[in-house]
């Protein structure tokens, strides 16, 4: 083998002339430990304190602890999810279950870091045994060998590593963040059932809402002529309030379903599955994107984003799902959708309060995911580019 595959495409500045790689057994990098159940005491006792591992992660929190320090926990039962093999970097106390192995690198010539990275990104599926789930045997993985570099550099690449985990982590928390604040000012500022005003609203507005159907809020799926060419968007191409994917089409060769054509403003309702909350309020000055009538088109009275905002609250999700049909893929037809009764603002101006803030609240949920999958790709990147 060539010289040049036995070190990594990437490296750091001070190790750009330093030796290969070497090829090395897990066995020779790390020592395997079986669970062992380290004594509670009055000292160490704090209820509900302790990280409780599996396989696939954290799975509750418990009072004692089994091991104690700076550790890598390797998924034996269920090691198949290949998508995102189950490896943790730990330190500190931890307990752990018998679904997963405990290693921690010999620490004259492995870093727990490096090594955490190498075993989690690598391709683990030749080792595995098993149908359905299935698992690393310990043995099995004590003889796994890849390529490791000096001390000095592996501690260097798992520090790096361990710094865009954090940021990535921190991008993850922000993100949740948000979302929760958005379920909590939807729980909020709709009518509970039963009610006629929100918990929360904005300073001035104190009338009661108005109970409409939603029909009578929006025109449902009005008819226009497809044009030649168009983008199609069908099911897949919206997750969440964003839209992601779609395919131009010629109108002789697009599937039937393709029959709603968008104008800016239209709110477009995923009545397939509903409880994903896949609805897109389209914001494009465009006319060719048609999309599958998968869809119920909606075209607002008033707020766009006010009624996009409404059709995401967990109580009119319910009151859908109610209204389906179908178990595997519940699914509800536009004509029972326009039935329905919502409550909506008497003043159109407090529509538009509310939907401002959900759109900004949107609006920032999207900068975060996509901060936060930007930092997932530039790991994956670095990942190719740093291991051999």
């Amino acid at each position: 083998m060539e010289q040049k595959n036995l070190v990594p495409k990437r490296r750091f500045k001070e190790f750009q002339n330093a030796s290969a790689w070497e090829q090395r057994a897990v066995s020779e990098l790390a020592d395997r430990y079986d669970n062992f159940r380290i004594p509670i005491t009055a000292s160490n006792r704090v209820a509900g304190s302790t990280p409780y591992y599996g396989a696939n992660g954290i799975q509750d929190y418990v009072e004692g602890f089994t091991h104690d320090g700076e550790f890598i926990l390797v998924a034996e039962d269920g090691a198949n999810d290949l998508q995102n093999y189950p490896v943790h970097y730990v330190n500190g106390k931890v307990w752990v279950n018998n679904h997963a192995h405990v290693l921690q690198a010999k620490s004259e010539i492995a870093d727990n870091k490096f090594l955490m990275n190498a075993m989690k990104y690598m391709n683990i599926e030749p080792y595995l045994v098993g149908g359905g789930r299935s698992k690393l045997n310990a043995d099995v993985m004590m003889k796994i060998s890849f390529r490791v570099p000096e001390l000095a550099e592996q501690k260097l690449i798992g520090s790096f590593f361990a710094s865009l985990d954090h940021l990535i982590t921190l991008h993850q928390r922000k993100l949740e963040k948000m979302k929760a604040l958005k379920s909590a000012y939807l729980s909020e500022m709709f009518p509970a059932e039963g009610e006629r005003v929100p918990k929360r609203r904005f300073a001035g507005f104190t009338q009661a809402w108005e109970q409409r159907k939603l029909g009578d809020v929006a025109e449902f799926n009005p008819k226009e002529e497809l044009p030649e060419i168009f983008e199609y968007v069908d099911l897949e191409s919206v997750v969440g309030t964003e839209l992601i994917a779609h395919r131009k089409v010629r109108k002789e060769k697009a599937p039937s379903r393709a029959q709603r054509l968008a104008r800016k403003g239209d709110l477009f309702y995923q009545t397939v599955r509903p409880y994903q909350k896949n609805n897109y309020l389209f914001e494009k000055p465009c006319n060719n994107y048609v999309f599958s009538t998968g869809y119920a088109q909606l075209r607002p009275y008033g707020d766009g984003y006010f009624l996009l905002s409404l059709v995401q609250t967990e109580q009119f999700v319910k009151a859908v799902l109610d209204r389906c049909t179908g178990t595997s893929y519940p699914a509800i037809n536009s004509n029972d959708l326009a039935n329905m009764e919502v409550y909506v603002p008497s003043r159109g101006d407090e529509q538009i309060l509310i939907g401002r803030l959900f759109k900004s609240v949107d609006h920032l949920i999207t900068l975060h995911q996509r901060k936060l999958e930007k930092l997932q790709n530039i790991k994956e990147a670095y990942l190719n580019e740093m291991f051999v």
